[in-house]
């Protein structure tokens, strides 16, 4: 019997995370990691105790900000940091397992939070048609190792 690595268990648990999402227009899960634990997760969705996206407006989604993203969603990243400072976790030197490569702003949190490294499966620029994964670019800068994730066959 072959055993998972924990990048693949850890992104595998991602991929499932997004599927709690309740968000029309996009599903993304995220993992927190250190030292070969988890540390906390989320998914995509608005904050625990306002509305279900996909019970509230089935058809078409939240109602849209002045930029046209979602008005009530928080980002799965963003909701796994929150999740870690709500319960006073330290998250520096850890890794992040997202399905979605991080926007710009998700990559500032993700920076300021002392993460290390982040692996994503797809890519936010190709999601929203544009030419540059500009959280990717920003967290390279800055000196986090930014991975795209290929699973490795156990």
């Amino acid at each position: 019997m072959s055993r998972p690595s924990f990048d693949n268990i850890y992104m595998d648990l991602a991929i499932n995370l997004a599927k709690r999402s309740h968000c029309v227009k996009q599903h993304v899960g995220a993992v927190l990691a250190k030292d070969t634990r988890i540390v906390s997760l989320g998914y995509n969705g608005p904050p625990s105790g306002t509305h279900n996206c996909d019970k509230e407006w089935p058809e078409d989604g939240c109602p849209r900000s002045s930029k046209g993203s979602c008005s009530l969603a928080l980002h799965a990243e963003e909701n796994a940091i929150l999740y870690a400072a709500k319960n006073k976790v330290d998250l520096d030197g850890s890794s992040l397992y997202v399905t979605l490569s991080p926007c710009l702003p998700c990559a500032r949190m993700i920076y300021t939070s002392g993460i290390k490294t982040v692996y994503f499966l797809n890519s936010y620029a190709t999601y929203k048609g544009i030419d540059v994964d500009e959280g990717v670019e920003f967290l390279r800068k800055f000196g986090v190792d930014v991975k795209h994730y290929k699973k490795i066959d156990e």
